[in-house]
C-alpha cells in the first residue's frame, strides 16, 4: 500500500494527471494507487508469475491494509491465510502477526473452484514478522 501525503495549493489543479490525487488527500478521500505487489508475488514464486493480478487504493489510516483476491484454487487454500469469524474493521489487525487474516464474512463463492476472499493484514508488523521467518529460514541453510 502506498501513502501520499501533499500539502494542498491554490495552483493545484484537478486536470493535472495523476497528480490531482495528491491535492484530496486532506479530504480523508480513498485514491485509486498501483501496486507491484502481483508482479512481486510473481518473481518470488514463480508458480504464481502471471497468475495474479493487483489494485491498491491509498487511504488515510494507519498501518493495516486489506487485500481483495479472486483466485481460482485447484486445491484448498489452507495454511496460506490466518481465518477469523468475527465481525472486524481494520484497526481489529493492528499488530497482527499474520501475512494475511482471511475475513470469512466477506468473501463471495463464485462457484465449487473460484472465490473472492477479502483478507486483512498490518503492512509493518506482519512484514517484520515475514522477515523474521526470511532470516530463521536463511540461517538454517546455512
Amino acid at each position: 500500500m502506498r501513502f501520499i501525503l501533499s500539502v494542498l495549493t491554490v495552483n493545484s489543479s484537478p486536470t493535472s494527471g495523476s497528480l490531482w490525487y495528491c491535492c484530496l488527500w486532506h479530504n480523508m478521500n480513498i485514491i485509486p494507487a498501483s501496486t507491484g505487489a502481483a508482479e512481486a508475488m510473481g518473481k518470488v514464486i514463480p508458480e504464481l508469475n502471471r497468475k495474479l493480478t493487483g489494485s491498491a487504493f491509498s487511504v488515510p489510516i494507519a498501518n493495516v491494509s486489506i487485500v481483495d483476491l479472486t483466485c481460482c484454487a485447484e486445491g484448498l487454500l489452507t495454511g496460506t491465510l490466518g481465518y477469523t469469524e468475527d465481525q472486524v474493521v481494520s484497526c481489529d489487525f493492528n499488530s497482527n502477526s499474520h501475512s494475511s487474516i482471511f475475513d470469512s464474512g466477506a468473501d463471495i463463492a463464485l462457484n465449487d473452484s473460484f472465490e473472492r476472499l477479502i483478507s486483512w493484514y498490518d503492512n509493518e508488523y506482519g512484514y517484520i514478522n515475514r522477515m523474521v521467518d526470511l532470516m530463521t529460514y536463511m540461517v538454517s541453510k546455512e
